[in-house]
């Protein structure tokens, strides 16, 4: 049975990146590159995914899970070398394998599987993917003879004035017949200053056995990018975000300003849901219809329903029912729901906290570890003081109450329906129903003191 494989080189250091992290592991909107890659692998129903990881290698496979399987490169001896490791798990399948780097963040699986096809099709023995490069400069040259087939890749140091002259380059993705590369494997020297095994050099050898090597030539660039430092990293994130961008306005969300709109791969957004110019929307977000998430709003694995306004605000790991709001300068910690109708003005912080439908939390109030019931309303300046120095408490609220301003509910505390908390209040003790709770000491009033301050002396 013929197989359909794919070899992700992931086990280079990266000293370029000058980083302490593993290369393969850095983001490009939110995913590591190589997870970019295998996600892109992964939508063509391949058969086996092997990754050759070496620097790193825990990281790597904690980071792509059970999605691939894993051979190790113990010493970094080139990509022949690389794809050796491989044999246990592949040599002796009958198919077609692909090999591609884990730091080539940008190619889509359309392109992949348009590689494959076109493989397939000209019962090639090996397929090199290339593409037209504006300016070739530093790319190894796809030299092709009359009839379309590949004569040889040259580099651009060995490339002649004819040659330097070609615009289409080799993007370092192949696809090869399986049995016919691990075989030529066997025969790849490593006479070159690095002491390495290159993989191209298969390509020599197919050539030199009169084996058909042929190229399909993508004709999007940009995919072809890899990054090997921090300036190519940023380049492929532009790429990728206009990519996203573009993505999200076609299908129905306005952006008002995408060259400064950060947008997460994976993030889901409804349409007709207006983004302004700043914003910053992460990780595993769902965003509804008729949304609004306003300037310079930094949205974080959070679950934002329909109707929604978020107006220059912070969101972590929460949720905000149907035609809820918050803002400006808000900011909604972990574990938080914030129920339907529900509005949080200026200066409020929430915290793995429940506000359910109609409450408003007016302005610079901190709600930390609470259940607030419905159409309660929350004065200016109330503090949920949940911690007592070692542990955290509750605070419930019951529906249709009265906060008032400037008060402190020091958890735990139980406080009813149809309750009323005069400003200025420390609650310290459970309020029953309808009853009014005030805890402050009784105004006095100093006759003449104003007189004897020093200033008016």
């Amino acid at each position: 049975m013929n197989t359909r494989n794919t070899i992700i080189l992931a086990a280079g250091k990266g000293t370029r990146m000058k980083s302490k992290l593993y290369k393969v592991l850095h983001r490009v909107c939110g995913k590591t590159m190589v997870d970019c890659v295998l996600t892109q692998v992964e939508a063509n129903n391949m058969d086996n995914i092997v990754t050759v990881v070496g620097y790193g290698a825990e990281d790597v496979e904690k980071t792509l899970g059970n999605r691939t399987k894993y051979v190790l490169q113990k010493e970094q001896l080139g990509t022949g070398d690389a794809v050796k490791q491989t044999a246990d798990l592949l040599a002796d399948l009958d198919g077609s394998t692909m090999v591609v780097s884990g730091d080539t963040p940008l190619f889509k699986s359309e392109t992949f599987d348009k590689l494959f096809n076109y493989h397939e099709s000209q019962k090639a023995t090996a397929t090199i993917l290339t593409s037209h490069a504006p300016n070739p400069f530093g790319y190894g040259r796809i030299v092709r003879s009359d009839n379309g087939n590949v004569e040889k890749i040259v580099e651009q140091k060995d490339a002649n004035d004819d040659e330097q002259k070609i615009h289409e380059i080799n993007t370092g993705v192949y696809i090869f017949d399986n049995r016919q590369l691990f075989n030529a494997l066997k025969d790849v020297k490593n006479y070159n200053a690095q002491g390495e095994y290159y993989l191209p050099d298969v390509i020599e050898i197919f050539k030199a056995n009169d084996l058909k090597v042929s190229a399909y030539e993508t004709d999007d660039f940009s995919e072809s990018m890899g990054v090997n430092d921090r300036v190519a990293l940023s380049n492929a994130t532009r790429v990728m975000q206009n990519r996203i961008n573009s993505y999200h306005m076609k299908n129905g969300v306005s952006i008002i300003n995408p060259e400064n709109t950060y947008i997460d791969l994976g993030v889901k957004i409804g349409q007709d849901t207006v983004v302004e110019p700043g914003v910053q929307i992460h990780g595993n977000t769902v965003i509804g219809n008729d949304c609004k998430i306003g300037a310079n709003s930094e949205i974080i694995d959070c679950n934002i329903h329909n109707n929604v306004t978020v107006t220059s605000s912070l969101l972590e790991k929460s949720e905000m029912m149907d035609n809820s709001d918050i803002g400006p300068y808000s900011h909604l910690r972990p574990q938080t729901v914030i129920g339907e109708k529900v509005h949080l003005g200026n200066f409020v912080e929430v915290k793995k906290a429940q506000i359910d439908e109609g409450t408003k939390v007016g302005h610079l109030t901190y709600v930390g570890n609470a259940h607030l019931g419905k159409n309660i309303n929350v004065g200016c300046g109330v503090i949920f003081a949940n911690y007592d120095g070692a542990n955290k408490h509750q605070t419930n609220v019951g529906d249709d109450s009265f906060i008032g301003s400037n008060s402190n509910l020091i958890a735990p505390v139980e406080i009813e329906d149809h309750t009323f908390i005069a400003a200025g209040s420390t609650i310290t003790d459970d309020v029953k129903q309808y009853d009014m709770a005030i805890a402050r000491q009784r105004q006095t009033n100093k006759s003449g003191y104003f007189k004897k301050l020093p200033y008016n002396n």
